[in-house]
């Protein structure tokens, strides 16, 4: 019975054992929490905006607004197109008895390409106007007759049947001499498309057929395909949007550039310009096609090769302009960081315009001569004293109340404090002179960086 009553105290006695650490863990984990939260509190207040005054000037970059001409241009893809892409064919039969071109030769108009067999032309030439040699003979019989009929008919020894029997059939071998020529002239234009002409300047492709092959009118390939190259134009597509300006330019009479460029867009291939747009928009895309003329004198551009297009629709002239990095977006709007003359940088609010690469149009909020900062704008706030690294030389504030100068170590020399004023940061002083302020500066910039975000 004594052993029966043991064993349950024992089963109950155990877990008030096991969970009697508890309460040490917690208390453990918050003295650990409340020093962490002091242990960090004098960094987050050494960051609070009351604080800035004893903050570093932000090294930052900047550039002048500048007056001048910014260009509005339009970038497209396009495509190589031939002014004139011909397949030369025979207009007669017979066999191809002479080829008199090279593959990839540039031919003129009128250079003889081929000649077909001109044989049976000739005969048939020959056989027209023998025809008509003897109608002509016919025709001169027939006029003397009718010359004695009249004679006799006014003397009353021919009767007028025979008179006019006699002038119908002067009028038929009139007839039979016109039919005759017309079978001559077909015969001559025959003979003469044995010999096979280019019908335009190009550069002669490849030879659809070789010397000796029976040819006809009816052959799809042809014999050659003559595409012109000089000069050659370039179609491409651009928003309906921006047709009102290209058509104002143009009524204005004005030459619009147009550049063409390579597949990866970095080489300049030719310069021509803008030759005319089409009558319709694209409904599916919502763009029209354009049309540019290039001289093509380096024979650089061939037909449907792929290049990339620029048009110069306009120039605005005299106009502020500002590097793009300088514009920044936030809840003011559109706004830049202006440099004071007190070194220090306030926030003034923009209205940009076109854009062309690495600059912008400043319509509004800006004069030229002013400055503004390109670099490091995301570390700054209105106000904010800076120092203007452009000119090699860190510009101190004027304004900026003086630092509290951190004892340097025994061995320093006043030229490495003086080297490295900046080092000296509240959280990690390192007035160490080596000659690694540049370094050192950019590391603790980053930190900042951080620290903000």
């Amino acid at each position: 019975m004594d052993q029966q009553l043991e064993m349950p105290l024992q089963t109950t006695v155990a877990p008030r054992r096991s969970r009697s650490w508890i309460p040490w863990l917690i208390f453990v984990a918050v003295g650990a929490a409340t020093g962490a939260y002091l242990y960090q509190r004098p960094q987050v207040e050494a960051r609070q905006p009351g604080n800035r005054r004893n903050a570093q000037p932000m090294s930052i970059g900047a550039a002048a607004i500048e007056k001048g001409t910014i260009d509005v241009t339009l970038d497209a893809l396009g495509t190589v197109t031939s002014l004139s892409t011909v397949t030369v064919k025979s207009q007669v039969t017979g066999p191809l008895v002479q080829v008199n071109f090279k593959e990839g030769q540039g031919v003129s108009k009128g250079d003889l390409l081929a000649q077909i067999d001109p044989r049976p032309y000739q005969a048939a030439l020959a056989q027209a106007q023998g025809q008509l040699a003897r109608d002509q003979a016919m025709l001169k019989d027939a006029q003397l007759d009718l010359a004695r009929d009249q004679t006799l008919v006014t003397q009353g020894a021919a009767t007028h049947q025979t008179l006019d029997a006699q002038v119908a059939l002067v009028a038929q071998d009139a007839g039979s001499i016109q039919v005759d020529q017309a079978m001559v002239q077909t015969a001559t234009l025959n003979l003469d498309n044995c010999r096979i002409l280019a019908p335009v300047d190009g550069r002669a492709g490849l030879r659809q057929v070789d010397e000796g092959n029976y040819v006809t009118p009816g052959d799809a390939n042809g014999i050659v395909i003559l595409t012109q190259i000089q000069p050659i134009s370039v179609l491409f597509n651009v928003p309906e949007d921006e047709l009102p300006a290209i058509a104002r330019r143009m009524r204005q009479g004005a030459t619009l550039p147009t550049s063409a460029f390579d597949r990866a867009g970095n080489k300049k291939l030719a310069d021509g310009q803008l030759e005319t747009f089409d009558s319709q928009i694209d409904p599916s895309t919502g763009t029209i096609k354009l049309r540019a003329g290039f001289a093509n004198e380096t024979r650089i551009l061939y037909p449907n090769q792929f290049v990339n297009v620029e048009l110069l629709v306009d120039e605005h002239k005299d106009v502020a302009i500002a590097p793009i990095a300088a514009i920044q977006r936030g809840l003011p709007g559109t706004f830049v960081y202006l440099v004071n003359p007190d070194s220090t940088v306030s926030v003034r609010k923009v209205t940009p315009g076109v854009t062309n690469g690495e600059h912008v149009e400043i319509l509004s909020g800006l004069n030229p001569g002013d400055r503004v900062v390109v670099d490091g704008a995301d570390k700054l706030r209105d106000g904010a004293s800076i120092n203007l690294r452009q000119d090699g030389q860190a510009q101190t504030s004027a304004q900026t109340p003086p630092q509290a100068s951190t004892p340097a170590p025994a061995g320093t020399t006043p030229q490495a404090q003086a080297q490295a004023p900046d080092q000296a940061t509240p959280d990690a002083p390192k007035p160490d002179g080596t000659g690694k302020h540049k370094g050192q500066g950019r590391k603790h910039r980053h930190a900042e960086s951080g620290q903000q975000q």
